[in-house]
């Protein structure tokens, strides 16, 4: 099969299934992941699909959003160093809202037992996991709880980050850049992660590589509203420093 024939192909698959990944495709087609990877780059730079982490999406879909196990088991590695790294963020004796996702979910998970603050959360996940935790006051933000991400949003999750003020918000993103700034896919998720950032009087984004650059439906801030990114190794320098010019520090775990 030529390469354009093949890259037809993996159009229509990612039309109909709304996403295709490397490996599958490699395997479909009996290539190696390398040649996938290039077919995937013509596609995305012909308009057709956008690059994901692992993957590719068809061109238009900014509301695709994979389940919650999928994104739990991406970048595990890069997830792993950047709540490492965010440990040291922690306020002593202090407040934080730690946001819906699978990063600032390692966070909450690696919080070392002896920590006392008072953690504010609208994630269920995160809340399951820090229910325990002898050192820690946890309020849990109610309201309609989405099914995809088992984030609470809406009326009652906005009201309750209205009445308070928190030493870090600790945020997620489904993708960003200095251009398009912070978005995800649903707009309900994103008015709670707008009002979390606004909760706070220091925001952390904690989000890997593979996420700059991508852009998504519901756009909740900018990175200005940054004080700190921790990505991973993967953002080039050159692109940390085009960050950083824009007032936002940036840390590569």
């Amino acid at each position: 099969m030529y390469a354009p024939e093949r890259q037809q192909e993996i159009l229509r698959l990612a039309r109909d299934g709304g996403r295709v990944d490397v490996l599958s495709l490699a395997e479909v087609f009996q290539v190696t992941a390398e040649t996938i990877r290039r077919d995937l780059k013509a596609l995305d730079r012909a308009g057709l699909v956008r690059r994901v982490h692992g993957g590719a999406i068809p061109a238009g879909r900014l509301d695709f959003e994979p389940d919650l196990s999928e994104r739990e088991s991406t970048a595990a590695d890069e997830k792993d160093r950047i709540a490492k790294a965010a440990l040291a963020e922690l306020p002593v004796d202090g407040t934080v809202i730690l946001d819906a996702g699978t990063t600032v979910a390692r966070l909450a998970a690696a919080i070392p037992l002896e920590t006392t603050l008072t953690a504010v959360t609208h994630s269920l996940p995160i809340a399951a996991r820090l229910a325990d935790h002898p050192g820690l006051q946890l309020h849990l933000v109610g309201g309609r709880v989405r099914n995809r991400t088992r984030a609470a949003v809406d009326a009652w999750a906005l009201r309750a980050y209205g009445e308070i003020r928190a030493d870090v918000a600790f945020v997620a993103a489904n993708g960003f850049s200095a251009e398009h700034g912070l978005t995800t896919p649903d707009l309900a998720e994103a008015a709670v992660k707008r009002a979390a950032v606004a909760a706070a009087r220091r925001v952390v984004l904690l989000a890997d590589s593979a996420k700059h650059g991508q852009e998504h439906f519901a756009r909740f801030g900018d990175l200005s509203d940054v004080d700190l990114l921790i990505t991973d190794s993967g953002l080039s320098p050159e692109d940390a420093a085009v960050i950083e010019r824009g007032g936002t520090e940036v840390v590569r775990a």
